[in-house]
């Protein structure tokens, strides 16, 4: 008996043909089928013409017989070997694979090279810079900066100017304009956190249960542990009026309540002074609603001198405002106090959506 092997995709298969048989083509059983495997070999295309080819060489080559009686017994039996073409084998094979999962393999690799590289000048840039800020100061972990600003902000209530924000003023202000009332807080916290001359904050008129104390607790998180000063009273029961200048954009007198802006440039924020500024977000545009609070206590108002270095500038909108947020006021105020620079202050403090540049600036 012969055998033929044929190779497969998993697992070589074994047919057993008898030395005796006959060629089937000389059986009239088998001439429909021959005339039929003819047939369909004439409209199979080239690339399967070539498979059949590829099959019979690899099994008369492993078993060394008739070339041509087995390749006619494999069409005439219809025997699928199980490999459509060479690029079927196994991906393992190292003598076979498409064009296309080389392509594919090719591409990969250049993503992985990629990203390795991209990871090593990330690591590289990270050193420099970690290398850099420690030649240029002592690093210190969060522990200690966090005792530092912790110590600052103590000092300053000793010795820094007092910053009140007054409260009192959300019953006139819609639940979302109080959420951003509570969002503002947050900043301005942030940015006196960071100052390197921090004022002492304090909010008057924080009621607890009020909507405004709510929302502070709801959005701000570690809001109990902020080191400031919160109290239902009023400023005016806390501070003497003397002492107490209400920060309004609507108020008549340049900041610092002087009416000569050459004479800001001389002037320090008085560390004995209380400004108070007005807890107001004011969607719907109430005008004078802080200045007219300032009045009814007779208290000393002042504006930041917006008008005096600042000029319009031209945009799409046409808008302009000098009404600032309150911890976009405190950026300007906090600036001032340690630079001593108007122009400095308001280039920290009013955003360019308000409309106004630094007069050096404008276009």
């Amino acid at each position: 008996m012969d055998k033929v092997y044929l190779s497969t995709r998993e697992q070589s298969s074994t047919i057993t043909l008898p030395k005796t048989v006959p060629p089937l083509h000389t059986v009239p059983e088998h001439r429909a089928m021959m005339k039929h495997a003819e047939h369909d070999t004439e409209e199979s295309d080239a690339v399967r013409g070539a498979d059949r080819q590829w099959e019979c060489n690899v099994a008369w080559q492993d078993d060394g017989g008739d070339r041509e009686s087995i390749c006619e017994s494999f069409r005439l039996l219809q025997i699928d070997t199980g490999c459509d073409s060479p690029k079927d084998l196994p991906v393992g094979s190292e003598k076979w694979y498409s064009r296309n999962v080389l392509r594919k393999q090719r591409h990969w690799e250049k993503i992985v090279t990629a990203k390795k590289k991209k990871r090593k000048q990330e690591k590289e840039r990270r050193k420099a810079k970690h290398a850099e800020d420690k030649g240029a100061a002592h690093q210190h972990s969060k522990r200690i900066l966090k005792e530092i600003a912790k110590e600052r902000l103590l000092a300053a209530k000793e010795a820094a100017p007092w910053l009140c924000v007054d409260l009192s003023l959300t019953s006139h202000m819609t639940k979302k304009e109080i959420s951003r009332l509570a969002a503002q807080i947050r900043r301005l916290y942030g940015s006196n956190k960071k100052a390197g001359k921090p004022f002492w904050i304090c909010l008057t008129g924080f009621v607890a249960g009020s909507p405004i104390s709510e929302e502070c607790f709801r959005m701000n998180d570690g809001f109990s542990n902020y080191l400031m000063d919160t109290t239902p009273e009023s400023y005016l029961d806390l501070f003497p009026s003397e002492t107490i200048i209400y920060l309004t954009p609507d108020s008549e007198n340049v900041w610092p309540h002087v009416r000569s802006v050459s004479f800001l440039a001389l002037q320090d924020i008085d560390p004995h002074r209380v400004y108070v500024l007005g807890g107001l977000v004011d969607e719907s545009i109430q005008k004078k609603l802080t200045l007219q609070k300032a009045q009814e206590h007779s208290l000393q108002t002042a504006r930041l001198p917006i008008a005096e270095y600042m000029v319009r500038n031209t945009n799409v909108k046409n808008y302009h405002s000098e009404t600032l947020a309150i911890n976009q006021v405190f950026d300007a105020l906090s600036t001032y106090y340690e630079t001593q620079s108007w122009p400095e202050a308001l280039k920290a403090g009013v955003p360019p959506g308000k409309g106004y540049v630094l007069q050096e600036t404008a276009i």
